[in-house]
């Protein structure tokens, strides 16, 4: 018999020689009994079964040793839904080539009833199924020997040729009445991509000559589904070879004109101006979006692009010495003038190395200012919905907010440190310009010799340290949009003139630049300082602070609407709570009694940083009077030792005599720390100091 001869060399026992091997009654019960004795006994060795392959029995072998659970779920999901849809997006090509070649391959008659064909990646994962057999729930399973063992597409990798694996052969009990036939699919370069699986389930005995050609027909078909599916692949990349190729023989042909209704089918899908131009600047070719900025209505005229460039254009002087780079130029178009920056990319005649023109993007300014905006975090998030506070006096600041959000006037927004007044900036931003950037500046936070460049932007090369492109300013960026000016009392002097003169003529200058650009902006403005005694003090210019002050909203500080201390301290732990995906703590009343009892100096930023440190202190969902920030603590020890002193307190004592002592008292209370101090005294540090050397305090 030829398994005897088989046997006798384990080494030729190969899966290549079994796969024609006939399917006898003997082999499939000896294979049987010796599985069940392999899975029982691991110390058997199947490479000694007379019945199986020696790539069969080796992968049993691997199987053994990586623990694999032949009673296990051939079903059990390994990747996450976006894995597996990551998978499927990487393979898209893949599977549309293959799903209409596997619909025409389920009509052939040759086919049993009962089949099913996989697509597989090259990790087992399944990418496409179709047939009549029952569906594997496919989404985010892998099979491969490291997860349910000895299988067809396993062999089939390993081996780099088609496989026929039938039952027993697959180390899974699940499979055990499951005929398979897998063939390799590689892509152009000879690699192996993917896998392609027909399975059929075993109705009968599946032995003689029945089973015999069922097993070459199927293998057949498969693998000629296979090449197909490669064939088709293969004709893809020829012809995005083809595509490519196309696209650099029409740049690069003498008669553009003939290459007109490719590029303008290709051109009109893309929402920036492009713009083909010969070395002399007429104009050869353009897409939709380049007509509607010239306002062309054809190209019968053939006029040149010279006649949109302004007289001191650089673009044409560019194109002919072939420059390869980006410039900023305005485009007139009849009596309207807008700025775009142009992306100039020369075209090069590969073989006479002549300049043959220029293909030109024009994007519009604000669409980059937009985008610059995005980038640098400039999101107005806030609506007025998203403000909260039940006080009357805050309620009454949200209604004039709204309605003065649909003025174009100016709007000044005053109000201490952490009062709110850059989300009212935001929301009324939201209420009035929507869809237009919001660009904000700290006119605080930034060194004096930066504020400048910051709001009116700079042309490259206008001093040391600049980009050799220049960049848009803030105002400029702000431009169908808004401009919030935060601490703006802080703005230095000689700025102020400037930006005066922007806000009456509605025109921008970079510095280093030569012209004025026309910029369309509502500024918000917000301050925590006296504005109108800076204007006394000469430290504001007068002419600015009524040209930003049209309008005034003024903020109470959280001390002045204590009804909202309590909403804002519970809002805070919630959401804090929400946040790192805890259960919401409560507030013991004692300690409640405490937050709505101190002034909170730092209004409403100061409140939710305290709700921050009392939920991360407290224990078992509860904040107590111990949670609490030392300051707040500190605050409520002093009251009530001046409460107590002020009983013995003579009322002939002097005021310099009660104010020594308060500081004392609040020094001793703070240990000394001379920020909680002066937090406790209501005075600023630079005062405490100064008032600790005239009394002769020691600390």
């Amino acid at each position: 018999m030829i398994l005897e001869a088989t046997c006798t060399d384990p080494q030729k026992n190969t899966l290549a020689s079994h796969n024609y091997l006939s399917w006898t009654q003997e082999r499939w019960e000896g294979i049987l009994e010796f599985k069940r004795r392999f899975l029982q006994n691991p110390r058997e060795d199947p490479r000694q079964c007379p019945y199986l392959s020696q790539e069969v029995a080796n992968s049993w072998i691997r199987c053994q040793e990586l623990g694999i659970d032949p009673k296990g779920s051939i079903m059990h999901r390994q990747l996450t839904h976006d894995q597996y849809q990551k998978i499927l997006d990487e393979n898209q090509l893949l599977i549309n080539i293959t799903r209409p070649l596997i619909n025409t391959f389920k009509n052939m008659a040759l086919l049993t009833s009962g089949y099913i064909v996989y697509l597989c990646d090259i990790n087992g994962v399944f990418l496409l199924q179709a047939g009549e057999m029952v569906r594997v729930k496919h989404e985010g399973v892998v099979w491969s020997e490291n997860t349910i063992g000895t299988c067809a597409h396993s062999l089939c990798l390993q081996l780099k040729q088609p496989v026929h694996l039938m039952g027993p052969e697959h180390y899974s009990l699940h499979l055990n009445n499951i005929m398979a036939a897998a063939v390799p699919i590689t892509n152009e370069n000879g690699e192996i991509i993917a896998t392609l699986i027909l399975g059929q389930p075993l109705k009968q005995n599946p032995w003689g000559d029945y089973f015999a050609n069922m097993r070459s027909h199927t293998l057949g078909l498969i693998t000629a589904l296979a090449s197909a599916v490669e064939a088709q692949i293969k004709q893809h990349k020829t012809n995005e070879k083809l595509r490519e190729s196309n696209i650099n023989l029409q740049i690069l042909n003498h008669d553009l004109q003939t290459a007109r209704g490719t590029l303008e089918t290709t051109l009109s899908l893309i929402d920036e101006g492009i713009i083909t131009i010969d070395a002399n600047g007429n104009i050869i070719n353009l897409n939709q979006e380049g007509a509607r900025i010239l306002g062309l209505q054809s190209l019968e005229k053939a006029p040149n692009i010279s006649n949109y460039l302004t007289k001191q254009s650089r673009v044409m002087s560019l194109v002919q010495k072939g420059y390869n780079g980006d410039v900023e130029e305005t485009i007139i178009s009849g009596t309207d003038e807008q700025p775009y920056f142009i992306n100039i990319r020369p075209v090069i005649d590969k073989i006479t190395n002549e300049n043959e023109g220029a293909v030109l993007k024009l994007t519009h300014i604000d669409k980059l200012n937009a985008l610059v905006a995005s980038r640098t975090g400039a999101v107005a998030s806030y609506r007025f919905e998203d403000i909260i506070g039940v006080s009357k006096e805050f309620q009454k600041n949200i209604s004039l907010a709204k309605r003065f959000a649909h003025s174009k006037e100016n709007i000044l927004i005053i109000g201490e440190s952490g009062t709110g007044k850059e989300l009212f900036a935001q929301a009324i931003h939201n209420e009035y310009r929507p869809q237009g950037p919001f660009m904000a500046v700290n006119c605080a936070a930034m060194p004096r010799e930066l504020i400048e460049s910051e709001l009116f932007g700079y042309e490259g090369g206008s001093f040391t340290g600049a980009e050799r492109k220049g960049r848009p300013g803030k105002i400029e960026m702000a431009n169908g949009g808004t401009l919030f000016l935060d601490e703006v009392g802080d703005m230095p002097l000689e700025l102020q003139a400037v930006l005066l003169r922007t806000l009456e003529d509605k025109q921008v200058m970079r510095i280093g630049g030569r012209s004025y650009k026309k910029v369309d902006f509502r500024l918000l403005a917000a301050t925590n300082k006296d504005l109108y005694k800076m204007v006394q003090e000469n430290q504001f210019r007068e002419d600015l602070y009524f040209r930003l002050s049209v309008l005034n909203i003024t903020l109470p500080p959280l001390r002045e609407r204590r009804e909202d201390i309590e909403l804002f301290s519970k809002y805070f732990v919630e959401t804090y709570c929400q946040k790192l995906g805890w259960n919401t703590y409560k507030i013991a009343p004692e300690a409640q009694k405490l937050i709505n009892e101190y002034d909170w100096p730092g209004n409403v930023r100061q409140l939710q940083n305290a709700m921050i440190y009392a939920v991360n202190s407290a224990q078992d969902e509860l904040i107590k009077v111990e949670n609490l920030p030392n300051y707040i603590l500190v605050d409520s020890n002093f009251k009530k030792i001046n409460a107590k002193n002020s009983d013995s307190l003579s009322d002939t004592l002097k005021l310099e005599e009660l104010e020594k002592k308060a500081i004392v008292a609040a020094l001793a209370q703070a240990n000394n720390d001379m920020f909680d101090a002066s937090l406790l005294l209501g005075i600023s540090r630079s005062t405490l100091y100064r008032k600790i050397k005239a009394y002769g305090i020691s600390q």
